[in-house]
């Protein structure tokens, strides 16, 4: 458990402002000093983030308040300039919190009725700051990501900045809300520290903005300058059921249309994962890498993934698996299609629900791909439900548990479909993931060995935190190089470029 405490820097006396069976997330101090809002949940257990309530705590006498306690989670209070009322990021009681908008409300400090004022954002909308002059947050729009402002009591809503195609995050507005300090990339640059006027708005979701005055404090892409790169692209197919899917496409500095590439998927994690079009954001799967030497890599953005709505991130619900496969299949298909990728030379890799996504793959189109790299995948769901720190991501998105409805477990489970694999399999995991916890990975191991299916199981130790992924440089390193021998084994056996090269 954790809690609050207050601490007089002078004397380094510390009070105990609130305890209990309870574990306190985010706080906020009120703008005269003498209240706290926290938000606080049963323990601290992923699995439990629908509990979060909201409270007030008097700093005097350590009085504490119930605000908020529907159902749910309810996160990140922050207060209004003049003490009135709290802004706080909620479900409002939706009980599909993982794939459902996240949203924000207000309620007077004293109790009430809380009012969500961010219905006309069809996102997830996270709190920045709230100033004099509005209510400051972030939300992403399909590959990309801004800050906005909203008046809370005419709910008017403009956004901030940045400009158009750039991802801006890490967003901090000045104290009198006329600055605002953030991160800015886009498909040429990584992120650079810049200050913008908040002045300088666009008057709804999708003006353009034009940030003359913008001044950039840092100049972190000097450095790659002169290095061997590619150029990203966001494109856009349709998938088998109609739905429209965009992703991104990296693609050699000398491409060119007239020749056909060998092509690598990278499939995101989440499922509410995005991926944006931002250079040298290679970490467990070398992309950076492998681009130069001749190859397409597309990292499509299946149904599920954020900044496409609440309805595109409900596509895969009860449908885990088998639309999302329909979202990366058919993209590859509008690429053979175009005549850009040679069609005997395709691989796929993923960590998370993508390594999900490439185990169902690997267990469905065997034909299609040549290797496959399932990195703390999902592969049967069952499994998964019991041993998982996040019991209730699982009963969300098939509606129901392994008990009541076990034919959907095993319809969206690739160890379902194992008997069909073919495709020589890779499989990372961490020793102590608690998300996708280790038995996953032996169960599909397994199930490929006893298919005579060409495998490799690599166990990680030292990942940090729950251990889902790497953590540390050379973890990160070593799964790049895993890898890059895999795929170099399978896809790519004459080249002359091996993981040593990059040593």
């Amino acid at each position: 458990m954790s809690h609050l405490f207050i601490v007089d820097p002078g004397t380094k006396k510390t009070q105990t402002l609130v305890s209990g069976a309870f574990t306190v997330g985010s706080f906020a101090w009120s703008p005269d000093g003498t209240r706290i809002a926290f938000d606080h949940r049963v323990n601290p257990s992923p699995g439990f983030g629908g509990s979060a309530d909201i409270s007030v705590v008097t700093v005097a006498d350590g009085s504490v308040r119930k605000l908020v306690t529907q159902d749910g989670p309810d996160t990140h209070p922050v207060w209004s300039p003049d003490g009135s009322r709290i802004a706080f990021e909620t479900a409002m009681a939706s009980p599909d919190y993982f794939y459902a908008n996240g949203r924000i409300a207000t309620i007077a400090s004293n109790g009430g009725v809380a009012t969500v004022v961010t219905d006309a954002l069809d996102e997830d909308a996270s709190i920045v700051a709230w100033r004099r002059n509005g209510l400051f947050f972030a939300a992403s729009q399909k590959t990309y990501s801004y800050l906005y402002r909203i008046d809370p009591n005419t709910k008017t809503t403009a956004r901030v900045a940045p400009a158009d195609a750039s991802v801006g995050s890490s967003f901090s507005v000045s104290a009198d809300g006329s600055k605002v300090a953030f991160l800015e990339s886009n498909a040429r640059a990584m992120a650079e520290v810049e200050v913008a006027p908040t002045s300088m708005v666009a008057p709804n979701y999708s003006a353009t903005l034009g940030f003359a005055s913008t001044a950039k404090l840092t100049t972190m892409n000097a450095q790659t300058t002169n290095w061997t790169t590619s150029t990203l692209e966001v494109v856009a197919w349709k998938s088998q059921d109609g739905a429209t899917i965009e992703g991104v496409l990296h693609k050699p500095v000398d491409f060119s249309p007239s020749r056909k590439y060998p092509l690598l998927v990278v499939i995101h994690g989440g499922p509410t994962g995005v991926s944006r079009a931002i250079p040298f954001t290679s970490t467990i799967y070398p992309i950076d890498v492998w681009v130069p030497r001749g190859i397409l890599v597309l990292e499509p953005n299946y149904r599920g993934s954020a900044g496409y709505g609440e309805k595109f991130r409900a596509l895969n619900v009860r449908n885990l698996g088998l639309g999302d496969a329909w979202d990366v299949i058919s993209g590859i298909d509008a690429l053979i299609g175009k005549g850009l990728v040679d069609p005997s030379k395709v691989g796929a890799m993923g960590w998370s629900q993508g390594g999900y996504i490439s185990a169902f793959l690997a267990t469905h189109d065997a034909a299609r791909f040549k290797a496959i790299s399932v990195g703390a995948g999902i592969s049967d769901w069952t499994t998964y439900y019991v041993n998982t720190d996040i019991t209730p991501f699982t009963r969300q998105y098939l509606k129901g548990t392994p008990w009541a409805d076990p034919e959907v477990y095993a319809k969206t489970s690739p160890i379902t479909y194992v008997k069909q694999a073919k495709t020589p399999t890779l499989i990372q995991h961490g020793a102590a993931d608690q998300r996708v916890p280790l038995p996953n990975a032996f169960e599909l191991y397994r199930g490929l060995l006893d298919n005579n299916v060409p495998s490799k199981l690599i166990v990680y130790d030292g990942f940090g935190g729950i251990g889902h992924g790497p953590s540390k440089p050379k973890s990160n390193r070593a799964t790049m190089d895993h890898n890059l021998e895999w795929f170099d084994q399978y896809m790519f056996p004459s080249s002359t470029k091996t993981s040593n090269d990059q040593k």
